[in-house]
C-alpha cells in the first residue's frame, strides 16, 4: 500500500502495532521534553538569581575586579577566573598531545586485539570519580613534583619554588589525566573515519605509516581533533572535586601589572609562579559558598548564581565554537 506521498508504506498497520507505535513516541516525547525543560530550568534559575546578584552589585565591578572574598562582600571573578584559566591551560599542554598521540596508536598502529583491550581501558579513566583525581594529587602528585623541582635546581642551579600542599599545578596535572580519554576517544573515532583509499593513495606514493598518519590520516580528521580539543576544555574548566582538592579554596594574589609605554602588562616569570600557588577556580568557589553557611537570598549565596551564569556562557561559547569548527573543517566522503 501506498501513504499519502505515494510511497510505499512498509509499515504494518494493524490496531495493536500501531497502539503500540503511538505510545512509544509518546514516551520518545516526553523523554526528549523533560531533557528540554530540564535545561531551560537550570539557565533560567541561573538567570534569574543572578539577575538578583547583579541588582546589588555592579556587573562591571564583578567582572572586573581583582579581589574575591566573599565574607567581605567583595566580588571580583576575575581571580577566579584567572584560577581557572591557568589550570586549565596547563591540562591542556599535558592532555591534548597524549590525548591524539593515544589516538594515533589507537587507529593507525595498534592491532585489533590491542584496540579492543585498550580502548575499553582509556574509557574506564574517565569513569574514575574526580574525587580520586584529587586525592591523588594531594598524596602522590604533588610529592612527585616536589622531589623533581629539587632534584632540578640541584642539577642545573635553578630557583623553582617548591610546590605547597594545594597548588596549581598538580591540579593541572590530574585534571590532564582526567581528559586525556576524551581527546583520546573522540579523535579515534575521527580519525577511524578516515576512508582507507586515502591511506592506500598514501601508500601508494611510497610514503611510510608515520608519513600516512601525519600528514593524511591527521589532516583529514581535523575536525574531529579540533572538537575533541574544545569539549575537553570545557570539560576541564567546569571540573569541580579534583581541582578543589588539588588546588584548595583560596584564590589568587594576582601579579603586580607592570608597564612600558604606558602599557600594562604582567611578567611572564609572576604568571608561572601561579602554578606554585593554591588558586581557587569558579567551580570550587561555587562549592565553598554551597557548604557554607551563608543564608540563602544573601549576595554571597547569589554570587554563586552569578559564577555559575559565566560559567554558563563560557562553556556555551565553548561548544558553539567546537561546532562551528566541526562544520567547518569537516570532510565528506563518498
Amino acid at each position: 500500500m501506498t501513504n499519502e506521498d505515494g510511497a510505499i508504506d512498509l509499515t504494518r498497520d494493524t490496531g495493536l502495532f500501531e497502539a503500540r507505535e503511538s505510545a512509544y513516541r509518546a514516551v520518545f516525547f516526553a523523554c526528549a521534553t523533560i531533557s528540554v525543560l530540564t535545561t531551560l530550568g537550570i539557565i533560567l534559575v541561573l538567570l534569574f538569581d543572578s539577575a538578583a546578584f547583579f541588582a546589588e552589585y555592579p556587573i562591571l565591578d564583578f567582572l572586573t575586579g581583582i579581589e574575591w572574598i566573599a565574607s567581605r562582600d567583595v566580588f571580583g571573578v576575575v581571580p577566579l577566573l584567572v584560577g581557572t584559566l591557568i589550570i586549565t591551560i596547563g591540562a591542556a599542554v599535558i592532555a591534548l598531545p597524549l590525548g591524539v598521540l593515544t589516538a594515533v596508536y589507537l587507529s593507525e598502529y595498534a592491532s585489533p586485539r590491542a584496540r579492543s583491550i585498550l580502548k575499553p581501558l582509556l574509557e574506564i579513566l574517565a569513569g574514575v570519580p574526580t574525587v580520586i583525581y584529587g586525592y591523588f594529587a594531594i598524596v602522590y602528585v604533588t610529592p612527585a613534583l616536589n622531589v623533581v623541582i629539587t632534584w632540578v635546581n640541584g642539577t642545573l642551579g635553578t630557583n623553582f619554588p617548591t610546590l605547597g600542599l594545594f597548588n596549581a599545578l598538580s591540579a593541572s596535572v590530574v585534571v590532564g589525566i582526567l581528559v586525556i580519554p576524551m581527546v583520546a576517544s573522540i579523535s579515534e573515532d575521527a580519525m577511524s573515519s578516515v576512508p582507507d583509499s586515502l591511506r592506500q593513495a598514501g601508500y601508494g606514493l611510497g610514503a611510510t605509516k608515520f608519513e600516512v598518519s601525519t600528514t593524511i590520516v591527521v589532516p583529514a580528521a581535523i575536525s574531529g581533533i579540533a572538537s575533541s580539543f574544545i569539549l575537553a576544555i570545557s570539560r576541564a574548566i567546569g571540573e569541580t572535586m579534583a581541582v578543589t582538592l588539588a588546588s584548595g579554596t583560596s584564590p589568587l594574589d594576582l601579579p603586580t601589572t607592570q608597564s612600558f609605554l604606558g602599557i600594562p602588562y604582567v611578567n611572564p616569570g609572576d604568571l608561572l609562579a601561579l602554578y606554585a600557588e593554591g588558586a581557587q577556580t569558579m567551580t570550587a568557589a561555587m562549592v565553598d559558598i554551597a557548604g557554607s553557611d551563608l543564608a540563602g537570598g544573601s549576595l554571597a549565596f547569589d554570587a554563586m548564581f552569578a559564577i555559575g551564569i559565566t560559567l554558563f556562557v563560557i562553556t556555551l561559547a565553548m561548544n558553539i565554537l567546537s561546532d562551528r569548527i566541526a562544520a567547518r573543517y569537516r570532510e565528506e566522503y563518498e
